[in-house]
């Protein structure tokens, strides 16, 4: 176990002068348990803690940095820009050219309308705000659906989870959110064909939108299945409901432009963050000039930011979406998943009788460990209880070995175009020597 000093003067530190001593919740560690790290520098696949100890990073900043940290180009791009002005609080050319970027990247993929324009803002969380503000204006409808387990924000509106019944009126996951504004927000569980004709069924004249990740990946990887997500497509085009895509994580991580593209699905608005932003803060809504256009200063519906449309945030991405564009690193993320797939069935396979509780789910550079032996969940309501709690000494362990997972069992893990196969494979074998076994049982 290495040595964490540093780390543990800067938490208690820390404590005093910010609540629970961090910025973000889930960097407390309190699902996982021990002190937080606080990092000083990373480059590539590696970061360094306050300590000196090194990391191979599987979080990369929670998905932006496909590229890895501190690619030379993206850095580059970010000193030219903050020599030229951090902030303007105005227009620049680095929006209209990533504009430009992401517009070209979505062509072709909506069915009905193309994809023609962006409103930057500063978060992922911004960006869903907006959008569902865009949706309401433009509707004239107060509902909006989400489902259970998903994640697209701290807004208000979205900190909801579902009560009881098919279809039900938002409880609110936080304190301080309004029940009133928990209300307008309904939530039904992924997967479930009953309870998705229902809901449009009862409430379908008075929902101005649905959202969801067409990749549900922030409350495990749950892939839903093409058929289900086609019908919620027809069902909001049957009732005149916006189908927003939630691609925070999703947008440019899979392939160039949306993960819609490749189910086959098309939305009516798509959220953006991470990526775009090559790591720095960013977010964005991406939709057809009909909607757009809605937003102020054209339309009615208000959304402004003193820092959206950063000019150094838009080098970031530029430079970013640039290295992306050949398509090539997508092939090299394939490649470095395949070899985490065969290298962990291969391990498993030797350990037979004596093999951890233990499935995983994959797409592309996203990975999710399901620490049981029951089948991977669609749902967030499936996901073993056991497999979060048996996730905190395998998290543990991995951190005693110099490899950095997020410090929460619901988490993704990400691959990026700076990591090699020697280290997927390491993290592969460590996966399989140190989760706990099926007999583990953790109260």
């Amino acid at each position: 176990m290495e040595s964490r000093p540093a780390s543990a003067a800067l938490f208690d530190r820390a404590r005093h002068l910010m609540p629970g001593g961090v910025s973000s919740p889930v960097r407390a560690f309190r699902s996982v348990g021990g002190t937080p790290l606080f990092f000083e520098r990373a480059a590539g696949s590696h970061f360094w803690d306050a300590d000196g100890n090194e990391f191979v990073d599987f979080c990369l900043s929670w998905g932006p940095l496909i590229l890895g940290h501190a690619n030379p180009a993206v850095v580059e791009a970010v000193q030219r820009s903050a020599a030229k002005g951090l902030s303007f609080g105005a227009c620049c050319a680095g929006e209209v050219e990533l504009a430009g970027r992401i517009v070209d990247a979505f062509a072709g993929q909506h069915p009905r309308a193309a994809f023609e324009q962006v409103r930057f803002v500063s978060s992922g969380t911004e960006a869903v705000m907006t959008a569902l503000r865009l949706a309401r204006g433009a509707s004239g409808r107060p509902l909006v659906l989400k489902f259970d387990g998903g994640y697209h924000g701290h807004s208000d509106s979205l900190l909801v989870k579902a009560g009881s019944g098919l279809a039900t009126l938002g409880t609110s996951s936080s304190l301080g959110v309004n029940p009133a504004v928990a209300a307008d927000t309904l939530v039904i569980p992924l997967d479930d064909d009953e309870a998705l004709e229902e809901v449009f069924r009862s409430h379908g004249p008075q929902l101005a939108a649905a959202i969801i990740e067409p990749l549900p990946a922030n409350n495990g990887l749950l892939p839903q299945r093409p058929e289900w997500l086609t019908r919620l497509r027809e069902l909001c085009t049957q009732h005149a409901a916006l189908l927003i895509f939630d691609e925070v994580i999703t947008g440019f991580r899979l392939g160039f432009g949306g993960y819609g593209d490749a189910l086959g699905v098309g939305a009516d608005l798509v959220t953006l963050g991470k990526i775009i932003g090559g790591g720095m803060p960013v977010g964005a809504v991406v939709g057809p000039r009909s909607l757009l256009e809605q937003l102020a200063p054209v339309g009615g519906v208000y959304q402004a930011g003193t820092l959206s449309g950063n000019p150094v945030a838009m080098a970031a991405g530029c430079a970013t979406l640039d290295l992306l564009s050949t398509g090539e690193p997508y092939q090299t993320l394939e490649d470095l998943g395949q070899t985490f797939d065969d290298t962990l069935n291969a391990e498993l396979t030797e350990l037979g009788p004596d093999a951890p509780a233990l499935a995983w789910q994959r797409r592309g550079s996203l990975l999710w460990l399901h620490l049981s032996s029951a089948a991977l969940p669609r749902r967030a309501s499936a996901i073993d209880g056991q497999s979060a709690k048996r996730y905190a000494p395998l998290h543990k362990a991995l951190l005693d070995e110099g490899q950095y997972l997020a410090p929460s069992a619901f988490e993704v893990a990400f691959l990026s175009t700076a990591h090699n196969h020697d280290q997927v494979r390491t993290l592969a074998r460590s996966i399989a020597r140190h989760a706990p076994r099926p007999e583990t049982i953790l109260t």
